[in-house]
């Protein structure tokens, strides 16, 4: 009996030996992976009031993406309202700042995002802003993306499900901080602006949406946008994406066109083109000008941009993209389709939150959803439009260096903060301001 019991125990070793090397794991990659901490351990890391504990279990929980990310939302979500440790964790692991209200995974290397791409067949959707996606004074714009767009349920749900998400900071995001003298300190941040450039999974731009857009037109854009990008999947011919492309764009920018004439015939108004000549943005342009270009931020900026020293305005005002409508008729414009313009209740949660007690929340959303309206017209019948042109006249489209390209023009000529201007048109060395001169 002893020598049957010896054998038996001997087999069961050897089996599960066998099971071991079967699996593809030797004795002592076993033993590693039993020493590695599970998923919910993790999580519980991550939460730990110890800095370097948090740090190292947060770099671990996004090497599992979405899923970590579900992980610790599920722990924690009924914490997480009123934690601010518990939040800015989640926001670690997401690398975007408000990400309990949107759950959304974020790549910060573009090659990362490139390959994850390649792997999952989905387009790239990528971030440009002025800032950190991760820090709560990012450029103004990229927070309203972070208020209005991404904790929407739609929305959220159509970019965990058909992107892979990017963000990469253009450049700063300029802050000024008023100081009252009595310890109090206002902070905020002016100029800049956002985009989201849909790529392939070489890094290659298909389309890109400029500023900011109601929830439901960015939905509609991303949408059209992915459609493109499944024609355009493991197609290597160049020649061949290259018309698949523009006739995309020439599509999009007919479509754009006919609602054009169509909104301005609804607001009794006289025809005229949708597109105007771009010029050359002048290497600097004064802040306040740049600021008017999207309706939602301009109120949070102007106020603090007319009383900074910058450019005479006389002395350089190029032609607006706008000025086709008067402001007037552009609000008009954007009423047609207020009815399409409303915020859920991830976003509401959210607002509510950052807003003072003293706030009406009712004056507050009403006002910003008239805002996001006036900026979803404003962003597509002219930025939209003319990136459509340039698509259409085939532009950007096969070169690695495409998105440098687009982006440069962008901002440039579009957001009218050009690269050559370090100052974002902030500062005018030709006025002076009895302050010691900036270099």
């Amino acid at each position: 009996m002893l020598v049957n019991k010896t054998l038996a125990n001997s087999c069961f070793a050897l089996l599960s030996l066998g099971a071991i090397a079967i699996s593809g794991i030797s004795l002592p990659q076993a033993a590693r992976a039993s020493e590695q901490p599970s998923l919910d351990g993790l999580v519980r890391q991550a939460a730990s009031k110890d800095q370097a504990t948090s740090q190292q279990a947060i770099a671990k929980l996004r090497e599992f993406k979405n899923v970590g990310i579900d992980a610790f939302w599920n722990a924690y979500q009924k914490d997480l309202p009123n934690n601010s440790q518990l939040r800015a964790t989640l926001d670690a692991i997401c690398q975007q700042k408000d990400c309990d209200a949107s759950r959304l995974y974020w790549y910060k290397d573009l090659e990362a995002a490139k390959t994850a791409s390649k792997e999952s067949g989905k387009p790239i959707l990528s971030l440009r802003l002025l800032g950190n996606l991760n820090d709560e004074l990012s450029c103004a714009n990229s927070r309203f993306f972070r208020t209005a767009l991404y904790p929407n349920a739609g929305v959220s749900q159509l970019l965990r499900d058909r992107f892979i998400l990017h963000w990469q900071p253009e450049r700063p995001v300029p802050k000024v901080t008023i100081d009252f003298g009595d310890g109090r300190k206002l902070e905020q941040t002016l100029t800049g602006n956002s985009i989201h450039y849909v790529l392939d999974s070489d890094g290659r731009p298909i389309d890109a949406i400029p500023g900011l857009y109601s929830p439901q037109a960015f939905m509609d854009n991303l949408k059209d946008a992915d459609g493109a990008a499944q024609l355009l999947d493991n197609t290597n011919d160049l020649k061949l994406r290259r018309e698949v492309l523009v006739k995309y764009h020439r599509d999009r920018l007919a479509k754009l066109e006919k609602n054009w004439r169509s909104d301005l015939t609804r607001l009794r108004l006289p025809a005229q083109p949708l597109l105007q000549t771009v010029a050359i943005a002048p290497t600097n342009i004064d802040a306040t000008i740049a600021s008017r270009l999207a309706v939602g931020k301009m109120a949070i900026e102007l106020p603090t941009l007319t009383r900074t020293p910058s450019v005479p305005l006389s002395e350089v005002i190029p032609p607006s993209p706008f000025a086709k409508l008067s402001d007037a008729n552009w609000a008009r414009l954007a009423r047609l389709y207020q009815n399409r313009v409303y915020l859920d209740q991830g976003s509401l949660k959210l607002m509510e939150r950052k807003l003072s007690p003293s706030a009406s929340m009712p004056t507050v959303v009403n006002s910003f959803e008239r805002a996001i309206a006036q900026d979803t017209v404003r962003n597509e019948y002219v930025f939209h439009a003319q990136i459509h042109s340039w698509f259409a006249n085939g532009e950007f489209m096969n070169s690695d260096a495409s998105l440098t390209a687009l982006n440069r023009r962008v901002y440039d000529q579009l957001f009218l903060t050009p690269a050559s201007d370090p100052w974002l048109g902030l500062v005018n060395v030709n006025v002076y301001t009895g302050i010691s001169k900036v270099n």
